[in-house]
């Protein structure tokens, strides 16, 4: 009888551990903080990313996560911008993006494109704890 319910609070225990919710087997995340390159810097937050480029801008939904080789697949958006004032009458030039890349130690290699037209805007190298040179419209 003792064998028995050890047995079933055991089985228990393993049932409700891999019901629980958990990042993917190697999963780690971006390291948070600044990371900056060429044309490019971004903000990496506990969920979620801001990117400022020249002439553009774009968020990343998070948590932002690397598989077991460093690479990742993000979903966000992108927004161009222009030189000059912003009319009042004027829409935001802003679509979904899709960010994809890896990173090997303090490095990062990103690509990002506009998920509906699958057009590239640019592939960029960023370096952790960089600012990054961005040269914003006039």
């Amino acid at each position: 009888m003792l064998l028995r319910n050890g047995f079933l609070a055991g089985s228990m225990v393993l049932l409700l551990v891999s019901l629980s919710p958990a990042k993917p087997r190697g999963a780690q995340r971006v390291a948070g903080g600044l990371w900056g390159g060429d044309h490019i810097r971004i903000n990496v937050g506990a969920s979620s990313a801001v990117i400022e480029y020249d002439c553009a801008q774009g968020t990343i939904a998070g948590p932002l996560l690397l598989d077991s080789k460093g690479r990742f697949i993000l979903h966000g958006t992108h927004s161009r911008e222009h030189g000059g004032p912003i009319r009042s009458d004027e829409t935001a030039n802003k679509g979904a993006a899709v960010y994809t890349g890896s990173i090997k130690g303090g490095r990062m290699t990103l690509t990002v494109k506009m998920a509906d037209t699958k057009e590239t805007v640019g592939t960029f190298s960023l370096t952790h704890g960089h600012e990054g040179r961005v040269f914003k419209c006039m």
